[in-house]
């Protein structure tokens, strides 16, 4: 069981939802956070609260999606800080919509967040934690990428990168004492829908009823992250409808896919993706 306690962390997003639930875990045991992130005032109430609950830590403000702040911000807390145990590549946006009629400035927005900044983030760290001898990376991806959820093609496809990059990465860091962990949950209460993207009223509506009628909010999900990294996890995928539909996907591919063509084609798709996400079941 690997202990958390007095921890160094680095996590980006940090200011809001996943993120700064995990800033306060963290902060219950101690640890020293750097909370990264776009929003400079929101950071300013995420440091007041880990300070309230015992831990301490000062806010970076960046852009993920711009690769010299991601390098600037390693160099800063490898030299300030002394090294760095914990990274939560973790901020993230969404976009919904039909290839073809989806933006492709929207598509370049998305994966330069979703995909490019845990890239960033890893290539920046990496060398470092092995420099260090030691260290963990947590990728945030979503239930996303492995299900092709409907009309959010740019969404799933980032989160499969992250998924890949994350499995890919649990192999290749193992020799150097470097853990991985990939963090897939469906949708929670959260502020994601803030950001959203769309191209139609059904795309909205979809998002933010399945995040406002979501069983589970983001301290549960922080929750299982932390337990994941204790427990050395490559995995989280805290809801069980999220458990459930991963194994059918696993095992029956096939089937999982034409189902859900048969279902749009059909005119199903949409009903039934309403009467889930109004009750909470996605």
């Amino acid at each position: 069981m690997r202990d958390l306690s007095c921890k160094r962390a680095i996590i980006t997003g940090a200011a809001s939802g996943l993120g700064k639930s995990i800033a306060l875990m963290l902060a219950t045991k101690g640890c020293r956070i750097g909370i990264a992130d776009i929003n400079p005032e929101k950071a300013e109430l995420t440091l007041k609260q880990v300070m309230q609950r015992g831990g301490s830590g000062e806010i970076y403000h960046l852009d993920v999606s711009k690769p010299e702040q991601v390098e600037a911000m390693a160099k800063h807390f490898f030299n300030i800080w002394g090294g760095v145990d914990l990274l939560f590549n973790n901020a993230g946006v969404a976009a919904a919509g039909h290839v073809g009629k989806i933006s492709l400035e929207d598509w370049k927005w998305i994966i330069g967040i979703n995909f490019w900044g845990v890239v960033y983030g890893c290539h920046s760290f990496i060398p470092r934690m092995k420099a260090q001898g030691y260290g963990y990376i947590i990728n945030t991806a979503s239930i996303g990428g492995f299900l092709p959820l409907p009309e959010m093609s740019p969404y799933n496809t980032s989160k499969a990168a992250v998924v890949s990059l994350s499995e890919t990465l649990r192999s290749e860091l193992a020799p150097h004492n470097i853990g991985v962990t990939v963090v897939c949950p469906s949708f929670f209460n959260s502020n994601l829908n803030l950001s959203l993207r769309y191209t139609d009223e059904f795309e909205k509506e979809a998002c933010h009823a399945a995040i406002r009628n979501a069983k589970m909010n983001s301290d549960v999900v922080a929750e299982a992250v932390i337990k994941a990294i204790k427990k050395d996890k490559l995995y989280v995928v805290p809801q069980l409808t999220g458990k459930l539909q991963w194994i059918l996907r696993r095992f029956f591919p096939s089937i999982y896919v034409r189902g859900l063509a048969f279902l749009n084609k059909n005119g199903y798709a949409k009903p039934l993706m309403m009467w889930v996400v109004r009750r909470g079941l996605l």
